[in-house]
């Protein structure tokens, strides 16, 4: 398996990894053209491009896009995150020519038709509904916008209904204009590739594309805070945010270590505690995310309205006992568990495709495995106890509460129990 990486005159770059084995490719364009590069009244739009790239460019109608990949057995997709906005697609290697040049073909060429637009602005209303009825979905948006108030890392990722309503053709242009430049692109495909081949494909495509300059994103500040919403549901919903490392911070493996000891799989503390010894939940973890100058530690559960005060408090002692009480068996078998994950998301080229696009967004650079794991195995015991304590009692949490929720405990109160 060989990685290769190439940047273009006008700063699009490609990087590329040869798995001979592999009948398939994947590939995709990572676009550094998150929701944090809206300004407020653009919120949304990125995502909503996204969806419009897919409605006809100056030489394909929409059906024609599905058509033309199905037809091969071939696959075509895209997201949009907080700092990224990803097309992408697999086929077989000798479709490789033919995915290239739809995915190229929708970043660079879609025309965004008003009709269109009219038309996709409503799946996407359905889409913000849908969200706003699952309440696991919607608590999570609320915990964004309490940890990152007022902040473009704190907005919705689809964005407000007033402004996806009010979103027209020019809207698109512009934003297109100002944030899909050359030097913003990274093209990656992992598979039964050939470098030179991909490289002289890409150019074709992409080289005319301009450069835009990089962003010059606000700085994240993670606030903190509550939110409390009350509502006759079956169940009271409960989620905390705790400020926690950068992609570029080391600290992050740490991270990344306390979070599956803490609430990561069913031998975790929280699985283990709140739900196998106490009953108090069915659904209950946390999870890390991190972005390019912040990050947060997530946790979540649903419980009943009688038990929602138990519960609170009783997650609140265990993160405040994890800062005087980890075990080393606990940390090998975290480790263990991220080593795995890791090393078997590498049997997936698509997995192999957004590693190498991450790495090089955010370092500029394609980071061996072997210096992943190497750092991962300098996490000790003292560093994981010391991040819990420094959760714990340097800033205050982000706080959403959801359902009926009136016998739950308060942020002060909360915090309080992170610190008994």
């Amino acid at each position: 398996m060989t990685i290769r990486l190439e940047r273009f005159p006008n700063g699009f770059t490609v990087a590329t990894e040869n798995i001979p084995e592999f009948k398939t490719v994947s590939m995709g364009v990572w676009i550094k053209a998150g929701c944090r590069h809206e300004n407020e009244n653009e919120n949304g739009m990125a995502h909503f491009l996204e969806h419009m790239a897919f409605k006809g460019t100056n030489t394909r109608s929409a059906l024609n896009i599905v058509e033309e990949i199905e037809n091969v057995g071939g696959f075509l997709n895209a997201y949009t995150s907080r700092e990224i906005t990803n097309y992408h697609t697999r086929v077989l290697s000798d479709n490789t020519p033919l995915a290239l040049n739809i995915l190229s073909d929708i970043v660079l060429n879609s025309i965004f038709k008003q009709p269109e637009i009219d038309l996709e602005r409503g799946v996407i209303i359905q889409e913000i509904g849908q969200m706003m009825d699952t309440p696991d979905d919607v608590i999570f948006e609320w915990l964004q916008e309490v940890a990152y108030p007022n902040q473009a890392m704190g907005r919705s990722i689809l964005g407000p209904l007033d402004l996806v309503k009010s979103f027209q053709r020019d809207n698109f242009l512009q934003f297109t204009k100002n944030h899909y430049g050359s030097d913003r692109m990274v093209f990656c495909a992992a598979g039964d590739v050939d470098h030179e081949a991909i490289c002289r494909m890409a150019e074709e495509k992409f080289s005319k594309l301009k450069p835009v300059g990089q962003a010059d994103l606000e700085v994240a500040t993670f606030v903190g805070g509550e939110k409390r919403v009350e509502k006759k549901l079956e169940q009271a919903h409960f989620c905390a945010a705790f400020e926690a490392p950068s992609l570029v911070n080391d600290n992050l493996f740490t991270a990344q270590i306390f979070s599956v000891i803490f609430g990561g799989g069913m031998s975790s503390r929280l699985f283990q505690e709140v739900r196998e010894k106490r009953g108090l939940c069915y659904s209950i973890g946390s999870s890390y995310d991190s972005y390019l100058d912040t990050g947060m530690l997530t946790l979540y559960a649903g419980t009943g309205k009688e038990k929602i005060s138990e519960l609170v408090k009783v997650v609140g002692k265990e993160l405040g006992r994890c800062s005087v009480d980890i075990k080393n068996n606990e940390l090998e078998r975290a480790r263990s568990q991220i080593k795995s994950s890791l090393l078997m998301g590498l049997e997936s080229s698509s997995n192999r495709c957004e590693r190498m696009a991450r790495n090089i967004s955010v370092r500029g650079r394609i980071v061996p495995i072997e210096e992943t794991i190497e750092k991962l195995q300098a996490v000790d015991v003292n560093m994981v106890k010391n991040f819990a304590s420094e959760i714990c009692y340097k800033n205050a949490p982000a706080l959403t509460l959801y359902g009926q929720i009136s016998e739950a405990p308060s942020l002060d109160e909360f915090r309080r129990s992170l610190q008994a």
